[in-house]
């Protein structure tokens, strides 16, 4: 009987560790003093704004919470790899928001190696236990479209991704700096789909 009993909850045990592992990240609601960490490239450095006025600091006031903005003008997603680590220790952010790639795709660089290098920037979260939400990167052509590896990523890693939102800015004018970058009234549009996301997920 103690035999049986041991196997059922045995049984248990593993459906439940197996399910838990099936669901990916978990959100807990960001508290007053969180710290949000925006990683990426110049799309969240802000250029083609005034100083201030990229999507982090728009974002730091939307959701009433400390978003650093840890973007760099032209890096590759090779350099973003090597870079994130220390951020990530220096910093211990609660969220980690990840935008990264489009140095890679408008200088054509290796389709697989830019996948590798996200995929290593997701697992140096992981391995912190931060939490990621990642923003997925158009491709250049006639048709913005999000380029096809961030859905891949995303689902491979049970991440959510803010879709369609910098494909869509970057083919409206109104919204543009440029034929790659976001003017300010762009960037405040991608906050908002951002705050969109963490309010769908219960975050703010």
């Amino acid at each position: 009987m103690m035999n049986r009993q041991l196997k059922l909850f045995c049984g248990i045990l593993v459906v439940l560790i197996l399910f838990a592992c099936n669901r990916g990240q978990s959100f807990n609601m960001l508290r007053p003093n969180s710290v949000v960490l925006a990683f990426g490239d110049s799309l969240t450095y802000g250029t083609g704004a005034t100083a201030g006025m990229g999507y982090p600091e728009q974002l730091n006031k939307l959701i009433a919470r400390k978003v650093i903005n840890a973007g760099v003008s032209g890096e590759t997603s090779a350099e973003g790899a090597r870079r994130l680590p220390a951020l990530l220790d220096k910093y211990e952010p609660d969220l980690l928001l990840l935008c990264h790639g489009g140095n890679d795709l408008l200088q054509k660089l290796d389709r697989q190696q830019l996948r590798d290098n996200l995929q290593q920037m997701l697992m140096a979260a992981k391995q912190r236990d931060i939490p990621v939400v990642m923003i997925a990167v158009p491709q250049p052509g006639l048709m913005l479209n999000d380029a096809d590896l961030y859905k891949e990523l995303a689902k491979k890693n049970k991440i959510p991704l803010v879709e369609g939102a910098l494909a869509k800015l970057l083919a409206d004018p109104q919204y543009r700096s440029g034929q790659v970058h976001l003017n300010a009234a762009g960037y405040r549009q991608l906050a908002k789909a951002v705050a969109d996301k963490l309010n769908e997920l219960n975050m703010i």
